[in-house]
């Protein structure tokens, strides 16, 4: 092979190298809004988004819990993340949505659905990019928070989905409801 060509072709491999690496440390994420702040979930664990129906009631259930909706035959119970992270309650409006969520591990995974202001895009992150969630202390948690990233301008909350949903706390509810 001709020295022009043996470089074209690495200068080719080293692009597809550099294209490979990008796609390796890149994550998806859906981005919503809770008022003025932005948040998002890993786009692996989002199963659908929904509007704003009403829910069935369940009693003795935390204030956050605001029911369950039949998704194609399955319970699908519904957390409104205003409540969760004990923010100003707002009215349901058209661009209320309900995002729906697959959560927990190999050995137990459960469908939730998060009630959210509005979605607003599929954010690709590069995984270096991501800071760790500031410690405030003991009076602000930010347990629910796997890290901080900055998209135009914009700066994005990425929520730990296990975390926030917590599968104990919800099976007992589910046990003394049932």
């Amino acid at each position: 092979m001709n020295k022009n060509v043996t470089q074209e072709v690495e200068k080719k491999d080293n692009d597809h190298d550099r294209f490979s690496n990008k796609i390796d440390n890149a994550g998806q994420y859906l981005s919503f809004t809770l008022g003025k702040e932005e948040y998002g979930v890993d786009i692996l664990r989002v199963q659908e988004i929904r509007s704003w129906e009403p829910v069935s009631r369940i009693p003795n259930v935390p204030p956050y819990e605001k029911g369950v909706v039949n998704l194609r035959g399955s319970i699908v119970p519904i957390i409104d993340l205003r409540e969760r992270f004990k923010l100003k309650s707002a009215d349901y409006t058209l661009l209320t949505v309900v995002v729906v969520l697959q959560i927990g591990d190999i050995k137990k995974t459960r469908t939730m659905g998060v009630v959210v202001d509005s979605v607003s895009d599929v954010i690709t992150v590069d995984k270096a990019q991501i800071q760790s969630a500031p410690d405030f202390g003991t009076k602000i948690s930010n347990e629910f928070i796997n890290g901080l990233v900055s998209v135009n301008e914009r700066m994005v909350m990425l929520l730990d989905v296990d975390k926030l949903l917590k599968l104990e706390e919800l099976d007992q509810t589910e046990n003394s409801v049932f």
